[in-house]
């Protein structure tokens, strides 16, 4: 009993700095670029911290210890594939996209293509940031039900509402402050607690190799194809995320993007190693957890509570709060970034209005405009996680067609001189409807509800179909309007409009 008191007092005091961060980091925030980039002022500490904290959430850090269970050492491929695409993203287009000083994923086709199609973008963008909120919201309260025994719905409401008002608060300063915070507790809980005792507890790695079997300690025991799905989806899916994007954006100078993101991706797949290792060590350690009736996610709570000592679980149990916490409010942001920057003006265009979204004369009624977006969505997130019971699946959709549909336009207009904005928009459409027809047509004829969705061919059959269509229109039509390309090549150049962070003009 005083083991559970002295838990829920340490994550009751992280849970209310969290709401302190957020007030700290209102005091920096005076206009659009401070709320929704933290005014592209970030060093190597801060940029490297913010990155890492956001793509490790509850599946790297719960999950990957519950795979390391499972799987053994094979179980930190999940984490891999993240850090292997923050390294992609970072070594080879990092330096380009902090360049570009923009705001959304939608506004760099917008400048590189000068073509309003691409604007579609923002609806699917929209969607999967909405649901990777909506998913990590619903996670973390799995450890309020564990910790204070409360009702699910109160427990996502409770931890929606602490990350809800620190992201409208500050905008992005508050939740880089919080991220740090976050960084170091995960750091510290899974690196210098969870990873010490658990290989003691099971008697070192010696000790773990002569009780378990062989297969444990396979590099490939999860599966090859298993693998092979988590770098499709995980490594191209952070290629082009916004949530991922909206960090570059925030780095001081394309180095910071650079080599600070290197660094985390670095960290990411250390992260994942150590994890699969806890996971491991578990398994001997802790051999009666039933993963098949209460699933592997419980390990880490079950590692917390019976191998740390007292006061220590709760430190432990904080940092997977943390990593939920950290990516549910980096998704947040970039929900409430795309909508009001790339999805209000792209509808508004069907009724043949014009809409202004970025109101530089007067910053303090911007950043309000940008509080009233993040609250709205927060609170949109928090009832989808509460009343949909499988949001995951809502989620593997978006993800599925973010990679299918709008990955090939993305990376091609960074890399491509000759693809044109027909082309992009083309790819995207055909991507997309590849990607969903094939998951549709998966599901009707699956054996077991929702083997379709979670399937890998819609991905596969999206992107070879996007390629294809995009470099074959690519080369049928016009190439891209010069002033457009020229527009495009000096913000590439580190130059732009008066240095300004103003959204790209469509030219045609």
């Amino acid at each position: 009993m005083d083991a559970q008191i002295l838990n829920i007092a340490i994550v009751v005091v992280y849970l209310i700095a969290m709401l302190a961060f957020g007030w700290w980091g209102k005091s920096r925030t005076r206009n659009n670029s401070d709320f929704l980039v933290a005014g592209r002022r970030l060093g190597p500490f801060l940029y490297t911290g913010t990155m890492a904290a956001v793509v490790l959430g509850g599946a790297s850090t719960v999950g990957g210890v519950g795979l390391g269970y499972k799987f053994g050492i094979s179980g930190m491929w999940l984490v891999v594939a993240i850090g292997a695409g923050v390294l992609l993203l970072s070594l080879l287009f990092a330096g380009t996209i902090q360049k570009l000083k923009i705001y959304t994923v939608s506004q760099m086709l917008t400048l590189r293509y000068g073509s309003h199609a691409t604007q579609a973008s923002g609806i699917v963008m929209l969607a999967y940031t909405l649901m990777l909120c909506a998913t990590s919201t619903g996670a973390y309260a799995t450890i309020f039900v564990v910790l204070f025994g409360w009702d699910r719905a109160l427990a996502i409401a409770v931890g929606g509402a602490i990350v809800l008002v620190y992201s409208t608060i500050g905008g992005m300063w508050s939740i880089t402050l919080a991220d740090q915070v976050q960084f170091v507790i995960k750091t510290v809980g899974i690196f210098l607690l969870m990873l010490p005792f658990t290989l003691n507890a099971a008697g070192g790695l010696d000790g773990i190799r002569s009780r378990v079997d062989a297969s444990f300690f396979q590099i490939d025991g999860i599966g090859a194809q298993t693998i092979i799905t988590y770098f499709v989806v995980y490594t191209l899916g952070l290629l082009i995320g916004q949530d991922i994007w909206q960090r570059v954006f925030t780095a001081k100078t394309p180095s910071v993007a650079r080599w600070g993101g290197a660094t985390a991706g670095i960290y990411c797949i250390l992260y994942g190693a150590a994890g699969a290792l806890i996971g491991l060590g578990a398994r001997v350690a802790l051999p009666a957890i039933d993963v098949k009736a209460l699933g592997k996610d419980v390990v880490y709570a079950e590692v917390a509570t019976n191998l740390l000592p007292i006061g220590i679980g709760g430190l432990v149990l904080a940092a997977a709060v943390a990593a939920m916490m950290s990516t549910a409010s980096g998704a947040l942001i970039a929900a409430a970034t795309v909508a009001r920057a790339d999805v209000v003006p792209f509808v508004a265009g069907w009724f043949g209005k014009t809409v202004n979204t970025d109101d530089t004369d007067n910053p303090e009624h911007d950043v309000k405009a940008n509080r009233v977006w993040v609250l709205g969505l927060g609170v949109v997130a928090i009832v989808i996680a509460i009343i949909t019971k499988d949001v995951v699946a809502a989620l593997t959709i978006a993800y599925d067609i973010l990679v299918g549909g709008l990955l090939v336009a993305i990376l091609g207009g960074l890399v491509w001189k000759r693809g044109t904005g027909i082309a992009a928009a083309a790819s995207m459409a055909v991507g997309s409807v590849i990607t969903l027809g094939t998951m549709i047509i998966l599901e009707i004829n699956a054996e077991v509800p929702l083997d379709g969705i979670y399937a890998n061919e819609p991905i596969y059959y999206g992107l070879i179909a996007s390629a294809l269509v995009y470099v074959a229109v690519s080369l049928l039509t016009k190439p891209t309007d010069a002033a457009v390309m020229r527009s495009w090549q000096q913000r590439v150049a580190g130059g732009s409009a008066e240095e300004s962070d103003e959204v790209p003009v469509l030219t045609h």
